[in-house]
């Protein structure tokens, strides 16, 4: 095993090593090109033919160096290998070679890293090109078929690689896009809960100060202990982002603090939070209560955030009660207020959007509108408890 975790660790580091460098990764092919057309030159040669000498040697060693630059010069490199390997053959009664390697690199490079055109020509040289070198080494439609058939292969292999490097990219692109989405669902989350509540405590300072200055200082105290706690979940997501960011001391992944999301445990002090702008609020749980994955808890605090942050900002209501109740295979969460019921832009911006979305993450549903008899408001969101909450709750 410790073996095995080497030869992986030096694999990674090669392969780190190439893409910061693509100079290495094209000597290294040049070279391991160069070892496989040494072979017949090191393996006695028949009696009857002449032995192999260093000039055929040395232009073989010339039909390999081009490959250095197969990248940067593909059309280039593909002409000079034409050429010399063509040289070799008229020129010096050397080794020949099983496949005809450079050629077969070159190709599959072509087909890989360059556009159609450069590839339509290179499908031109060698319509030309295979039918020559076998007309003047064996003249038979068994070789010409084979040589077909391997450049075929290459082109086809080149191609692949192309169609699998952009479904990688188009997935790394999905996945930033969902990245930056949830992101921002949880910066909307964070500042739109915190900025309404207080803009509420606010807007009830002035008055407070004239009627009853004890409320007045609640307030101001209200306001810095949200606007505290919303500094505090934005730094612990900052965090997170800067995790795997350059530091003085070199990469350090892992550095950034990761503390973990609020989940159901941090409900009650948020329901308090929402208590000091003076809205009455009930909490119950129904059902047996268990604990939930990092990630549904999560969630669930979010989605029981924006609807309060709703009530606060749009229904103008006195009370709101909050319910979380445990079901054999599902949560469901309510979350009903007396207020206005639904008015215009009440459902219209990102929050409640965000509670569909979080709720369908977790496989769950959510519906927003008015509340029982048509009065006030009312979110319902059920998510489907994980089968490890559910074994855990058996298992007591």
């Amino acid at each position: 095993m410790t073996g095995i975790r080497g030869a992986r660790g030096w694999w990674e580091r090669g392969r780190a090593l190439g893409d910061a460098n693509p100079w290495v990764v094209d000597v290294g092919v040049a070279l391991l090109v160069q070892g496989a057309m040494t072979m017949p030159f090191v393996v006695p040669r028949a009696a009857g033919l002449a032995p192999a000498t260093w000039a055929a040697y040395g232009l073989t060693t010339l039909t390999v160096v081009p490959l250095v630059w197969r990248r940067r010069a593909p059309l280039a490199v593909l002409l000079a290998i034409l050429v010399t390997s063509m040289v070799y053959k008229l020129a010096l009664d050397g080794p020949g070679q099983p496949l005809p390697y450079t050629g077969l690199v070159i190709v599959y490079t072509i087909a890989a890293l360059s556009p159609p055109w450069k590839r339509l020509v290179t499908g031109g040289l060698l319509l030309v090109a295979v039918p020559v070198g076998v007309w003047l080494n064996s003249r038979t439609a068994r070789e010409l078929t084979f040589a077909a058939f391997v450049f075929a292969a290459a082109y086809v292999f080149g191609r692949h690689t192309d169609a699998r490097r952009r479904a990688h990219r188009v997935e790394a692109e999905q996945a930033a896009a969902r990245e930056r989405a949830r992101i921002a669902r949880e910066m909307h989350d964070i500042l739109s809960h915190a900025v309404s509540l207080m803009i509420v405590q606010a807007e009830a300072g002035p008055v407070a100060v004239r009627t009853a200055p004890e409320r007045a200082e609640a307030a101001f105290d209200a306001i810095s202990e949200t606007g505290r706690d919303a500094m505090v979940q934005l730094r612990r997501m900052l965090g997170v982002l800067r995790e795997g960011e350059e530091s003085p001391g070199g990469y350090a992944p892992g550095r950034a603090p990761r503390e973990p999301q609020p989940g159901v445990g941090e409900l009650p002090t948020l329901l308090d939070r929402v208590r000091g702008s003076g809205l009455q609020v009930a909490y119950e749980v129904v059902g047996r209560e268990r604990p939930l994955p990092g990630a549904v808890g999560a969630a669930v605090f979010r989605i029981v955030q924006e609807a309060l942050t709703n009530t606060v900002r749009h229904a103008d209501a006195h009370s709101v009660s909050v319910q979380l109740a445990y079901g054999d295979g599902d949560l469901f969460i309510e979350v009903t207020d007396d207020g206005r019921g639904p008015q215009a832009g009440y459902g219209g911006g990102h929050g409640l959007v965000g509670v569909r979305e979080r709720a369908a993450a977790h496989g769950g549903t959510a519906f927003a509108g008015p509340g029982p008899g048509g009065r006030g408001f009312e979110v319902r969101v059920r998510i489907p408890l994980p089968a490890v909450a559910v074994v855990a709750e058996v298992g007591r």
